[in-house]
């Protein structure tokens, strides 16, 4: 056990049907790492779950959206020219960015 912080080990049996539990209860979370789950447990005796779903379909949707921006900007750098509608399209992305923000924000409150 040469360099490990967590020195003590603990054992416990549990049933099959509280062994299940146990896991169900795990991909609430979700975690696959039944040690830090138990000692989560064990010490502060309940887990905080933050919803992020919103937050994740956001960053993807901003990423959509890099990539167009990015689309664009090599069409004006091969052609020197930045057309009337590549700036629409960027105010429209720039626009669905603070609806995207704007209804995150809701959803939090």
């Amino acid at each position: 056990m040469n360099g490990r912080k967590r020195t003590v080990q603990v054992k416990f049996r549990v049933t099959e049907e509280e062994y299940a539990l146990i896991q169900e209860k795990m991909k609430q979370i979700p975690t696959r790492n039944m040690a830090a789950y138990l000692r989560k447990m064990a010490i502060d005796g309940y887990v905080i779950q933050i919803d992020h779903s919103d937050i994740k379909e956001m960053t993807a949707q901003i990423q959509k959206i890099g990539v167009n921006i990015n689309q664009i900007a090599r069409r004006a750098n091969a052609t020197g020219n930045v057309y009337q509608e590549d700036i629409e399209e960027i105010k429209g992305v720039l626009n669905e960015i603070w609806r995207l923000q704007r209804l995150s924000l809701l959803r939090a409150h």
